[in-house]
């Protein structure tokens, strides 16, 4: 049994084609996309090598911490009194004390 050639009613309208035509095409720039970001990961954090921390800090009597951060040679400790206090990586020693005016 062959096929029947198609006639003008068989055919597609103009904006169903056009229609499929966009949905290929978003299809193939969301897998580009995805793929993107898959190698924009994997050459960003090659080695995980992570950072050292001290293996405690310690703060002043009665002072909790809210929040840490790191740069080179120097951790900060910023606390619940509005203090930041600034510490030496390689010795533990506190090397600043910023207050946090309101």
């Amino acid at each position: 049994m062959q096929n029947a050639p198609l006639t003008e009613d068989d055919k597609d309208p103009l904006n169903l084609r056009v229609l499929r035509i966009l949905v290929t095409v978003l299809t193939v720039v969301m897998i580009v996309g995805l793929i993107a970001v898959v190698i924009t990961f994997v050459t960003r954090f090659p080695g995980g090598d992570g950072v050292s921390l001290p293996d405690q800090v310690t703060l002043p009597e009665g002072v909790r911490a809210s929040a840490v951060t790191m740069g080179e040679g120097w951790y900060a400790v910023v606390t619940d009194d509005d203090r930041i206090l600034i510490f030496d990586r390689d010795s533990g020693e506190l090397r600043q004390s910023v207050e946090i005016s309101r």
